[in-house]
């Protein structure tokens, strides 16, 4: 099977905590890992979406949280509502960087 890794950045501006789970992540900078694999017998070149995981760091540990986009997205407008001075583009996720 043929599978790539994509990275990316978001930056929180407030702390928040993902769905399912009660520890508060404080604001920063958060690496995402896209895992997707190739779709077979196509006609074209296509990928689809396995696994998004955040990146979490604390104790000298880097930890891997699973996450679905949605609950991603819908973490980062809350975090973009909280704060009316920070520009939107501020809090969108980076450009990604193949790992191919």
């Amino acid at each position: 099977m043929n599978t790539r890794s994509t990275r990316s950045t978001v930056k929180f501006f407030h702390p928040f905590s993902l769905r399912g789970q009660s520890e508060v992540l404080p604001a920063g900078d958060y690496e995402i890992l896209v895992e997707e694999e190739l779709l077979q017998d196509m006609n074209f070149l296509g990928y689809r979406k396995t696994a998004t995981y955040l990146m979490v760091s604390g104790k000298g540990r880097t930890h891997m949280r699973e996450i679905s986009g949605n609950d991603l997205e819908a973490i980062l407008d809350r975090d973009r509502s909280a704060n009316d001075e920070v520009p939107e583009d501020d809090a969108d996720v980076s450009p990604q960087e193949d790992l191919k």
